[in-house]
């Protein structure tokens, strides 16, 4: 990090010497503060903006000689200034239709809130619960099972979703379903069971593909616009300026341009394209015809990339040695591979000759054998060294992976699950696994870019906990864990910034308040590298700018 509040001339874009005409009025300028420009020059005291980009930086007397009769001027008295931050990993804001369990600590809120949504619904209609939740919030640190559920809605089916990786069912929806303890074991997914064989409700990744949820109605598109927009400025309001959507539906890409045709997108968005996965998946060249093409867009919304998956999440990450007991099964479950090993290569090898990037979830240390292994041999096709291909979250990453990624020139999205689940995956893989999870720390000594997200709604969205997490490994329930693995503010800072522009191909756009780039930047209320933890986790956020414009202000 340069000095702070280094002596600096006025840096600026086409700025005359004194006593040659005054220059043009900047749009906006920010004095008397401490601006981290996360590049050249360092910290200053003011930034002027013109045309959504930075102008000028330097001392607030220097900036003040560039406000116009119509410039806004913000008077930082002292507060910090950073670039805007960014989430590496975003599904949306959570919620979603169904029973709401983003409330729930307990098991028995989950069983009341069913309970009272079951009272406005028709004898027999089958209650369906948000995604957004996790059981490491709830007292229990378990999940609601088969026995915890049917007491909630008696004759009533019921799916508890939780994440993307897992439905539990009560005893009615098995049998609408016709799911018993006969059923045979699906390949890449897990029917769960109680320790005496009873089924528990639980389908783990492809298992659910035995439950066909009933499609929503097609929602109005003015409505989705209007949502989208409202979303988007929550996420302003916490100072996000950029966000990257991992693995969508070429129809939200869509909206989100609407959206921004009609001048209300908000946040920048680089939007990865989901491939085709399950046993009723369209081949993958028919899904390619109705996308977009890789690298279509503008500044504000861009195709980056299509994602892939290898592994299950919290509960089905593929390892190399087994899980915990009971889970391990008598040392023979090593978590869930939902794609066989001969389809993932050659689907990254066709995408790698189709000029498309590629992204891979991959959870546990196995999962990202097989990504290396296959983004090697589509590296032996025509060199990838360039083109950032990305591994999601690479949860456990080993000592061996760390060469092969530098030569394969990879990326790293990582997120603050540990932050949340700690005490699941303390459960599923012992303490030793659990603690190193998202070993930030190791990566960059290792020299692999990182950036840093939250997978929300999988994780709270607010990308405060994500830096509280990452530079303290604190979580929710468990205590701190692996202190090691602690990065420091500056890291964690250049991450969300530097690192995040990086990983999106948009270094020379965005990521540093330098001269010339986008003026994407948050006025905190506190000093984000010198307050006192855990002041992260609570920061507040006094103004939002994107491309120049005030889009949040408190």
């Amino acid at each position: 990090m340069a000095p702070r509040l280094a002596a600096v001339g006025l840096v600026a874009l086409g700025l005359a010497a004194c006593g040659t005409p005054r220059p043009e009025a900047a749009d906006l300028v920010l004095v008397d503060g401490e601006i981290l420009t996360m590049g050249a020059p360092g910290t200053v005291e003011a930034l002027a903006v013109s045309d959504g980009r930075v102008r000028a930086v330097g001392t607030s007397e220097e900036i003040r000689r560039l406000a116009g009769p119509d410039t806004r001027v913000v008077e930082l008295n002292g507060r910090t200034v950073i670039p805007g931050l960014t989430d590496n990993h975003y599904h949306g804001i959570g919620g979603g239709p169904g029973v709401d369990l983003t409330g729930a600590r307990s098991l028995r809120d989950v069983a009341d809130a069913i309970a009272a949504f079951a009272l406005e619904t028709a004898p027999g209609e089958l209650i369906v619960t948000n995604r957004d939740w996790h059981e490491g919030q709830l007292a229990e640190h378990r999940l609601p099972y088969r026995d915890d559920l049917d007491g909630a809605a008696p004759g009533q089916p019921v799916v508890v979703v939780r994440g993307g990786h897992e439905y539990v069912l009560n005893s009615p929806a098995l049998a609408r379903w016709d799911i018993d303890e006969s059923t045979p074991e699906v390949p890449g997914g897990r029917i769960g069971r109680y320790p005496d064989g009873r089924l528990n409700g639980e389908l783990v990744d492809r298992a659910k593909d035995l439950v066909t949820l009933p499609a929503a109605a097609p929602p109005d598109p003015a409505a989705v616009l209007d949502a989208m927009a409202e979303e988007y400025a929550a996420l302003n309001s916490r100072g996000l300026t950029s966000v990257r959507y991992p693995g969508g539906p070429p129809e939200q890409y869509r909206a989100i341009e609407r959206l921004r045709d009609e001048g209300r997108l908000t946040l920048r968005v680089n939007y990865v394209l989901r491939a085709p996965r399950g046993a009723n998946a369209p081949p993958l060249a028919d899904a390619l015809a109705t996308w977009p093409e890789m690298g279509e867009g503008d500044d504000w919304l861009r195709v980056g990339g299509v994602k892939l998956g290898v592994d299950g999440g919290f509960e089905g990450g593929l390892m190399r040695e087994p899980y915990e007991e009971p889970w391990g099964e008598g040392g023979t479950f090593r978590g869930l591979q939902t794609v066989p090993t001969e389809r993932f290569i050659e689907t990254v090898r066709e995408l790698h000759r189709r000029g498309w990037r590629v992204a891979t979830h991959a959870v546990g240390d196995a999962a990202i054998d097989l990504v290396l292994e296959g983004y090697e041999a589509a590296n032996a096709d025509a060199p990838i060294d360039g083109l950032r291909w990305v591994v999601e979250h690479g949860f456990l990453p080993r000592d061996d992976h760390f060469p092969r990624m530098r030569a394969l020139g990879l990326s790293v999205t990582a997120q603050n699950h540990l932050y949340v689940a700690a005490p699941s995956l303390v459960k599923y893989w012992g303490a030793q696994r659990a603690a190193w999870t998202t070993p930030v720390r190791a990566y960059l000594d290792a020299g692999i870019p990182v950036s840093l997200g939250t997978d929300s709604p999988v994780v709270p969205w607010d990308p405060w906990w994500m830096l509280h997490h990452f530079t303290t490994r604190g979580t929710i329930s468990a205590g701190v864990l692996d202190p090691s693995q602690r990065i420091t503010r500056e890291e964690a800072l250049e991450a969300v910034t530097r690192s995040y522009a990086h990983l999106t191909f948009e270094e020379e756009e965005k990521g540093t308040l330098e001269v010339g780039m986008v003026a994407d930047l948050v006025v905190t209320a506190d000093h984000v590298l010198e307050c006192e933890d855990p002041c992260l986790e609570s920061m507040q956020v006094d103004l939002t700018v994107v491309g120049g414009r005030v889009v949040y202000e408190r």
